[in-house]
């Protein structure tokens, strides 16, 4: 875990991940409950125009809070909301980076706040969001 004295404005983690495969966007389904065939079947979401199944939006967004939790800890978040730029597809390698925007303190507590984003290979932003940590 970070701790206030170990953070400025300015710091930023990444991580990047393995290519997603339709085999982890079905455990997502799983694991979520979210069983829309758009993220399963070709044929469904093919039928509405995409190239093949895409991946959820909130798996995704999950990475970024994961690369959250392994830097300030899982008990730190305070705040995640993030905005969906753009599907993520199967073979795409997704990177997670966020960024230390300020600090603060409130109400006894060291606060950190983060921009936070998630690309692709290419560049390409499918998720970007603001995270509010605490810094013990």
């Amino acid at each position: 875990m970070t701790t206030a004295t170990q953070v400025s404005v300015g710091d930023e983690r990444t991580a990047s991940f393995p290519p997603l495969t339709r085999t982890m966007l079905v455990k997502y389904a799983g694991a979520s409950g979210d069983f829309n065939p758009m993220h399963h079947d070709d044929t469904i979401a093919q039928q509405v125009g995409n190239p093949s199944v895409f991946g959820h939006g909130m798996l995704s967004m999950g990475l970024a809070a994961r690369l959250v939790k392994d830097w300030f800890g899982p008990e730190a978040i305070r705040r995640l909301q993030v905005r969906f730029s753009k599907q993520v597809w199967p073979g795409d390698v997704l990177t997670a980076t966020a960024k230390v925007t300020g600090t603060r303190e409130e109400n006894g507590e060291t606060l950190v706040d983060l921009d936070v984003v998630v690309t692709n290979q290419d560049g390409v932003t499918a998720v970007t969001g603001a995270a509010t940590v605490v810094a013990s």
